[in-house]
């Protein structure tokens, strides 16, 4: 018997993206975007469907609060806190860092607050072991008479990743014959779970430098989810996103972002679904998606982040003022 909660309803919009098509070189109905952005909990994202199995498990074990990790600008530690908020949980969030860093009071960091979520800073240098200080927080929780339960970072779990099993089945019975579904490559259970349902061929991963190797890391977690081993090489996935890192804004992912709005009006963040597009972007010029083949782009959400994240506001602030009379 499944222990998966609702957080949402489904399924969620897929919408042709026609100019935008024929902008990046695609004919003009071979380009759709599935709106994964239009959740109704917290803001929207991809992480409410890997949220329905991870936090049912942990109503199943009766826990009273949820413990989660990522970066201050997380998307998953926003949307963690959202459902913590709808089922009457506690929520701890674990960052990097500490409390007068640069990026804190605008963006995720609000909604975080707006949710009752307590935030547990880890000091310099935490990323390392970012987990380990999640799992020193459980233990003292444990300690107050509380009963924590530990989310994985992303929310990419075996468990988690059915939450993307069942995105690919619902984006199949929307649009049967897809060819690629471009997808940014954050944790890796997003990636992990469309393969399940789609098969390796059909879905390219861009990589956004959340993890070390994203390779690796979705085939552990595909291979885990199906049960079948799956090799690493296997994948389709696009590493030259990244630029100077996880946070940095890179160039090509600040045009694409300019593109997706200026030409369909569709917000993107900086460090995935600006990403993905840019990836999206060059596999066209590539080569690697042609004219005629059928392509969704998966809009993961992240548009709080996109507020959190000072270069981008800054870059963007900068092109009105250039283009402003006199």
């Amino acid at each position: 018997m499944s222990d998966k909660i609702a957080l949402s309803t489904w399924p969620t919009p897929l919408e042709p993206m026609p100019r935008l098509a024929a902008a990046i070189g695609l004919s003009e109905g071979d380009l759709w975007i599935k709106r994964d952005d239009l959740v109704g909990l917290g803001g929207g994202g991809n992480k409410v469907r890997k949220l329905e199995w991870i936090v049912g498990a942990a109503l199943a074990e009766r826990a009273d609060t949820l413990v989660t990790t990522g970066a201050a600008q997380s998307n998953h530690a926003r949307l963690t806190a959202a459902a913590a908020a709808r089922l009457g949980l506690d929520v701890v969030l674990v960052f990097p860092g500490t409390p007068d860093g640069a990026e804190n009071g605008s963006g995720n960091l609000v909604l975080d607050g707006l949710f009752g979520a307590r935030i547990f800073w880890a000091g310099e240098g935490a990323p390392s072991d970012l987990a380990g200080a999640a799992e020193d927080v459980c233990r003292q929780l444990d300690r107050d008479g509380a009963r924590p339960h530990l989310i994985p970072f992303g929310g990419s779990s075996p468990l988690g990743a059915r939450g993307y099993v069942e995105g690919g089945e619902e984006l199949r019975a929307q649009l049967p014959e897809v060819d690629h579904v471009v997808v940014a490559l954050g944790s890796g259970g997003t990636m992990a779970g469309l393969i399940g349902a789609l098969g390796v061929e059909r879905v390219l991963g861009v990589h956004c430098g959340a993890v070390a190797e994203p390779a690796t890391t979705v085939a552990d977690l595909a291979g885990a989810l199906t049960g079948r081993a799956l090799a690493p090489d296997a994948l389709r996935i696009r590493t030259d996103q990244v630029g100077a890192g996880y946070g940095v804004l890179h160039e090509p992912v600040l045009e694409a972002m300019r593109t997706a709005a200026a030409i369909e009006g569709i917000v993107l963040d900086p460090i995935y679904s600006g990403r993905a597009m840019a990836g999206l972007i060059a596999a066209v010029r590539d080569g690697d998606i042609r004219r005629g083949e059928r392509t969704v782009f998966l809009h993961t959400g992240g548009l709080p982040g996109l507020f959190g994240h000072a270069e981008t506001v800054h870059r963007s602030v900068a092109a009105l003022r250039l283009h402003s009379p006199g």
